[in-house]
Formats: C-alpha cells, sequence, structure tokens
C-alpha cells in the first residue's frame, strides 16, 4: 500500500466526505486512531457508515439512525469485514472522528490524528482480513507521516467512547507490525 503525496491511498475506493477542513498544521501527523463502527449497531455490510460519513443518513430509515440525524463525523478510512479499504477525507486533511479528546496532554486529537474505522463493534470479534489491511495501511501510514502513537479511541475519549472495544486483539496487531519492521 502506498499513501501519495495528495494524502490518498492509491488504489483505495475515494468516497469524499464533507466532514473535514484543513489541519492546523499539515506536518503534524503523529497520533493513528483506531475506531469501530457499525450501522445499524451490530450489523454489518450496509450503506449506513458511508452515509453517515456524507451527511446522507436518512433518520427513519432505522431508529437509532434518529440520534444520528445532523451528525458530521467522518474518519480517514473505513476497513469493512470483508477487507475493503475505503477513503473518506485526504490524510492532509483533518476528519473529524475524535471529537473532544487529548493525548499526553494534547487537546482536539482530530488536529494531529489520523482516524481509521474498523466494522465492528464492542461486542464481536474482528475478521483476520481487517488486521491483515489494519497492518498493511498502518505500515503504509507510518512510512508517509511521523506517527508515534497508535491508540483506540477510548484512550484519547475515555469518558464518552469504548471503541474499539474488548474484542480488538490490540496485542496481535502491536506483534504483526512489529514483526514487519
Amino acid at each position: 500500500m502506498l499513501i501519495d503525496a495528495d494524502g490518498h491511498l492509491v488504489h483505495a475506493r475515494y468516497i469524499p466526505s464533507p466532514n473535514c477542513d484543513e489541519r492546523p498544521d499539515r506536518n503534524d501527523i503523529s497520533l493513528l486512531v483506531i475506531h469501530a463502527i457499525s450501522l445499524p449497531p451490530e450489523e454489518f455490510g450496509g450503506e449506513g457508515v458511508i452515509e453517515l460519513f456524507t451527511n446522507q443518513i436518512n433518520p427513519q430509515a432505522h431508529p437509532y439512525y434518529q440520534e444520528l440525524a445532523g451528525l458530521k463525523v467522518s474518519s480517514h478510512f473505513f476497513i469493512r469485514r470483508n477487507g475493503e479499504i475505503i477513503q473518506f477525507v485526504p490524510c492532509i486533511l483533518r476528519a473529524w472522528h475524535a471529537g473532544i479528546s487529548c493525548w499526553q496532554g494534547r487537546t482536539c486529537c482530530n488536529d494531529f490524528s489520523i482516524g481509521i474505522e474498523l466494522e465492528g463493534s464492542d461486542n464481536q470479534p474482528f475478521e483476520p482480513i481487517q488486521y491483515t489491511r489494519l497492518i498493511e495501511l498502518t505500515q503504509a501510514l507510518q512510512v508517509a507521516y511521523p506517527i508515534n502513537d497508535i491508540v483506540g479511541h477510548a484512550d484519547i475519549a475515555p469518558q464518552r467512547k469504548t471503541d474499539p472495544g474488548p474484542c480488538f486483539d490490540w496485542q496481535g496487531y502491536r506483534e504483526a507490525l512489529e514483526a514487519t519492521r
């Protein structure tokens, strides 16, 4: 995998999200934040996440979606359960994935992070192909940017978030990254 100079993952499906803006410093991309999402909750393979990140979610399509009406969020990448990677925001821009957040004394993590959403939930294991793609994507991002830390959404917003959740295999992910260095 390769990230080009404009912050696009070469050969990834690109669906632009309007929920992004300029970073305060394009050279300050030092944090990778791993998330998990499924829409509707605990359901996989639908278009809900794409609709959410592109402001097209229909609040009448599912009772849970009424809570999401008007929400403006995005992430840089979304890895489906079948391993497909969809990019919503170029890495050089600030995606709106972290919300109110803090890491090592720095607030507003969106300013200096890249967000990767895994299609999943707190209650179900992730697919092996998702880990494979996440590792490949992480490696490409580490080549392109000075990423110092990799955390979960729960690490930067512990009062609000639990993802990627207890089913995420942090040890296996970190060991696989280390083995490929």
